[in-house]
This record gives C-alpha cells, structure tokens and sequence, in this order.
C-alpha cells in the first residue's frame, strides 16, 4: 500500500513538473536527499526516478517560460572545475574501470543536478521553500530517530535510509546536525507559535537521533555545533544554559554503553577502528604524494593492490575523511576545487551576515547566514572521520547560500540606482545642476 501512495504522488507531481520546472527541481532534491522510495518496497524501490525528474526538468527548461537563469559564482564555477578535474582523474584511475566509472556516474550527476537546481533559485520565495524542503527531508528521520532513541532508552542505533548516501549511521548524524541549524532558520522566520513549536520539537529530536546513532564522529560534531551555534546567538547566557543542560540531559539518559563508548575518542590508540581510520588517511595522503596531479582515481583507497604500492600491510577501506577522501581519489588540483567550493559558500555566509547590519528588509538573508555557518561547521568538523565529499545535500546548501547572497547584492544595488536616478542628470561628472564649469 505504502509502494502505490508513493508511486501516485511521485507521478501527480511528475506531470505539472513539464510545465513548471521548479516542481521538477524540488522534486530531484526531494528523491536526492531523502530517498523515500527506500521506505517503500517490492519493485518500486529500485527505479530512476532521480534521473526521470532531471530529464523532465530538463526538457520543461525549453518549453516553459518560468524566470530561469545560470548562475555565475563562485560556487557553481569551483562545481564545474571539479566535474572536469574528476573525470581527467577518473581516466587515470587504478581501480577497476567499473566501480570509478560508477562512482563517477554518480557524482557527476550530482553535480548536475545540483546545478540544475541552482538555475531555477531566482526568487526568495523558491528559496525558502527549497530550505524548508531540506529541512524536511532530513528531518524526517531525525524526528523519527529521536523518538526511536527516546522510547528504546537510547539502547539501539539509529541508521539512515538504506543504500543511500546517509545510509551509515556516522553519515546521517552528521547530516542531522547540518539540517538542525536550517530548522532553526525557518523557526526564526516564521510568524506562527505553532510552527516555531513544531521545529523547536522537531530539532531535539534531530539532535537526539544524532545522539542516538553512537556515532563519535557526530559526538564531535556536535559539541563543535553547539559552540558556533552558542557564538552566534544573541543572547549568549541563555543560549549557554540551554546548550549545558540538553548535554547534561542526554549524558545522564543514555545508557552506560554509549558512554563507554564516547570515551575510546580519548583512548584512541587503543581502540582498533581508530587506529585503523588513522592508518588509511596516511595511505590517502601518500595516495596523494605519489600522483599529486591526479591521485588514485574514484574507488582507490579502497583496493587493496593500490593500497600495496604505498603501504603495505595496510587494510583497504573507506577514507573516512572527507578531506583525504578527496585528495587520495583526485589528487591536489581536484582537492582544492573541491575545497573552493566549500570556501565559496563560507565567504558568501559572511557577506549576508555583513550586508545585512542594519537592514531590516535583509535580516532574513543575515540569520540564514549566520545559521548556514553553523551547518558548515557541523559538516567540517563530522566529516572529518567520515567518507561524505560528494555530498549533493551540502553542495546545493552552497548554492542556496549563493542565490540569497545574489538576491542581496541585487537588493543593495536596486537601491543605488533608485537614489542615482533620483538626483538627476545634473549631477552627471560631479557637476550639480545648473553650475558652470
């Protein structure tokens, strides 16, 4: 029953999409993000329905006269330079052809997708609802984690959809912590009590079905979350008290197990996963070292013959870093385009937390900033003991990030040539009206 009510929604919004591609873009990231055909079962599961909404958003693109336009910035122009990049290296790659040409089938049309989306961010108001979008998306399972977590007595692991990008329990608590700052955006913008109680239950919950999944690497992520988050509130004493108490709260109810094992953090040399997480980034780096143009190619940390050449003995395994996991497959150029992306988005964060001082009309792109700053640490920090580079929900946070900060720059310099227009032609040279020269 659950397959048919899925199939029929997908396809009563598959068709107003050939005449209004934003459906169509909302859709992708609706089937990208949160995967809900993997809630379902029997034949449906395992169908194209990325693909099929990306080919009708396409062809809507052509046909329909809904505003759309590519954005030039900096973080659709590093996007594109890294698509190129990772198909030179995919060429020169050392694992077998078929698994770095199928991760790189996937990551390119990530990108593209990602992209296609980005063309359609013309308006605030599609902006908005792609940002509530994502927050649902992945809120879905931190809402239902969280109760999980709550009711077992935080007893069992909380995972993600399967065969998905957020599968790993590790993925998908990073990806909580990173919706739990949008969450807290869309709270401070809307003008219902009931819809700020709503996402305030919805974001502990998030937060506790990050807890929930065991995962250290969140653990970390978290407590870097909760000071960005604490820095950039406006009341820091309040803001404080109620960061300590939910941390108090959340130790002292989860089991003695999870405790246990939060504490191998510390004692890492003791502690096998770790150690072997430590000894794969170093295989990464020499990955790197040995081709720095083009690295191992997708997939090569993951074989064992490559591993061999720079060091044996060593287990082939997931990176588990997002920064080696990009500089072992592709090598340096590739690393820093990718990097240039993330780079992109912080300084595009900062600017409409700058440009918004003082302005009312563009306090909502400032606190969209200020929270997307957050998500950005949340993702650095997790992601730094987990294998998430080629993420689509983090690279289209980039662009909304990008399309806000282009509305602002639009707003700003609307009102330059209003007060240009205004004074009039006399002043043409910094000469007033009527003087002589």
């Amino acid at each position: 029953m659950r397959s048919y009510i899925f199939l029929l929604f997908y396809l009563g919004l598959l068709i107003p999409a050939f005449a209004q591609p934003f459906i169509g873009a909302m859709m992708w990231c609706w089937i990208a993000f949160m995967s809900p055909h993997r809630e379902v079962w029997g034949g449906l599961t395992h169908q194209p329905y990325a693909l099929t909404v990306f080919v009708v958003t396409v062809i809507a693109c052509f046909l329909a006269r809904e505003p759309k336009q590519f954005p030039v910035n900096a973080v659709t122009v590093s996007l594109i330079v890294f698509a190129i990049l990772v198909t030179i290296t995919s060429f020169t790659g050392m694992a077998p052809s078929d698994a770095i040409w199928t991760k790189w089938d996937r990551t390119i049309k990530t990108i593209l997708g990602a992209l296609l989306v980005a063309s359609l961010l013309t308006t605030r108001r599609r902006i908005h609802a792609l940002i509530w979008l994502m927050a649902i998306c992945i809120g879905f399972y931190g809402v239902k984690g969280g109760a999980f977590t709550f009711m077992t007595g935080g007893a069992f692991r909380v995972n993600g959809p399967s065969e998905t990008m957020i599968a790993d329990r590790n993925h998908v608590a990073v990806a909580m912590l990173v919706a739990v700052p949008l969450m807290n955006y869309l709270r401070m913008q809307s003008a219902h009590a009931w819809v700020k109680t709503g996402l305030l239950i919805a974001m502990g919950l998030t937060l506790f079905a990050a807890i929930g999944s065991q995962s250290r690497g969140a653990l970390v992520g978290l407590a870097a979350t909760a000071g960005v988050l604490w820095w950039r509130s406006k009341n820091k004493f309040t803001s404080g008290v109620l960061i300590a108490a939910c941390c108090a709260g959340i130790i002292m109810f989860m089991p003695d197990s999870w405790v246990e094992r939060m504490q191998t953090t510390l004692d890492y040399e003791n502690e096998g996963s770790a150690m072997g997480r430590i000894r794969i980034w170093e295989t990464s780096w020499l990955l790197a070292l040995k081709s720095p143009l083009v690295g191992s190619g997708f997939m090569g940390p993951y074989q064992q013959y490559i591993v061999d050449t720079v060091s044996p003995g060593v287990e082939a395994r997931a990176v588990h870093s997002i920064y080696l996991e990009v500089l072992g497959e592709h090598g340096f150029p590739a690393f820093f385009a990718w990097s240039a992306i993330i780079v992109g988005g912080a300084f595009y964060a900062w600017r409409l937390v700058r440009m918004a001082k003082g302005r009312p009309d563009l306090a909502w792109a400032g606190d969209f900033g200020r929270m997307v700053q957050v998500s950005m640490v949340a993702y650095l920090t997790g992601g730094a003991f987990l294998s998430l580079s080629y993420w689509d929900y983090f690279w289209t946070l980039m662009l909304v990030t990008a399309a806000i900060h282009t509305l602002a720059v639009q707003t700003l310099r609307g009102e330059v040539q209003v007060r240009t227009s205004a004074v009039g032609p006399g002043w043409r040279r910094g000469t007033p009206q009527g003087a002589t020269t």
